[in-house]
């Protein structure tokens, strides 16, 4: 009976917890990809309960004479803000899940195993959901990504990486696959010096290696380089790690995986990269109304097409020739910046 007690303690505790995360990601992320997410476990801890019987869990249940309902903390009578109401809650989550899989093994060992397996989710979910709050943070008031190659003569480089950052650019990446090692390098710790101080945050393309040695703030990989668990093992867990991403399935596992922000797209043909397959506007549109994790749409765009990516849903774009390309680059990111901040 003390084991049904237990279990059916923590089944209260482990469905509460979730219900609070759940209200947190919708409400406060608006996420609809980690709202699922949040529905599907606390469903499968539905399923995993229908081993115990709630009657049999009801039966042993006795709130009035708990000798733990009294007792109480000063830290559980407050909450610092909504981010410290999530933390709470999922501690609660996981722990309750331990509690029931430990007690589980005296009364239904298979039901035990579920537990298991919904901890492990848990933590998971519990990377991805602080993963997008962290990141939403961070990169709040970034709307433009400008690729710079690096090919250009040490002080041509250094004056138009200036020019965008005073411009008010957000990221600029450094991708260029023909440059040798020492002179990427070299490059790369131009754009360091560059935006070190400056609200532009400075990105390594394709080479963590490079982006820790240079001090980046992020690397960011495609589909068919490192995986994002590997960049991070290299780069660390403060460096922003950001991925492409050609369809809503892999848009979803890079949140799952644990990316920082997602490039989508290609939305448009480009002329500094060739593709196979434009998903275009459609992809913007299932991304915007699913995925909660700061997104850029890529590929081709530029002031004629922007109010496409804009009513799809996108008011954070990344471009390469359209900046870096142009007669004026530092007048073209104005452009663009003005377009987007006029969307609000």
């Amino acid at each position: 009976m003390c084991s049904l007690r237990i279990l059916d303690a923590a089944a209260n505790r482990a469905r509460e917890a979730l219900r609070v995360i759940e209200d947190y990601v919708r409400f406060v992320l608006d996420d609809g990809f980690l709202t699922g997410q949040c529905k599907r476990l606390r469903h499968a801890l539905t399923e995993a309960l229908a081993g115990i019987p709630t009657a049999q869990r009801l039966a042993a249940r006795e709130t009035q004479t708990d000798v733990g309902t009294p007792l109480t903390t000063s830290a559980e009578a407050w909450r610092a803000d909504a981010a410290a109401v999530l933390a709470a809650n999922f501690a609660r989550l996981q722990e309750s899940l331990r509690s029931l899989e430990e007690f589980g093994k005296l009364v239904d060992p298979e039901a035990a195993g579920h537990f298991k397996q919904l901890r492990y989710a848990s933590y998971t979910l519990h990377r991805a959901v602080d993963t997008a709050r962290r990141s939403r943070q961070r990169l709040a008031e970034t709307r433009l990504y400008v690729l710079l190659e690096g090919q250009g003569r040490g002080p041509d480089f250094r004056r138009l990486a200036e020019g965008l950052v005073e411009a008010g650019v957000g990221i600029l990446q450094l991708r260029d696959k023909r440059l040798p090692d020492r002179e990427l390098l070299a490059q790369a710790r131009r754009l360091r010096e560059v935006t070190a101080g400056s609200s532009t945050l400075f990105v390594m393309n394709d080479r963590p290696d490079l982006a820790v040695l240079s001090h980046a703030d992020g690397v960011h990989v495609g589909q068919d380089e490192l995986s994002v668990k590997d960049t991070r093992r290299i780069v660390g867990p403060d460096t922003l790690v950001g991925v492409s991403t050609h369809s809503i399935e892999q848009a979803r596992q890079a949140v799952l995986d644990g990316a920082d922000y997602i490039g989508v797209g290609p939305v448009f043909a480009s002329g500094t990269k060739s593709f196979d397959h434009f998903p275009g506007p459609a992809l913007l549109r299932a991304v915007s109304a699913e995925i909660g994790l700061p997104a850029f749409a890529i590929g081709g765009i530029t002031c004629d097409n922007l109010a496409e990516v804009i009513a799809a849903g996108f008011s954070r774009i990344a471009v390469g020739g359209a900046v870096a390309g142009a007669a004026a680059p530092v007048a073209a990111a104005r452009e663009l910046l003005a377009r987007l901040a006029a969307q609000g």
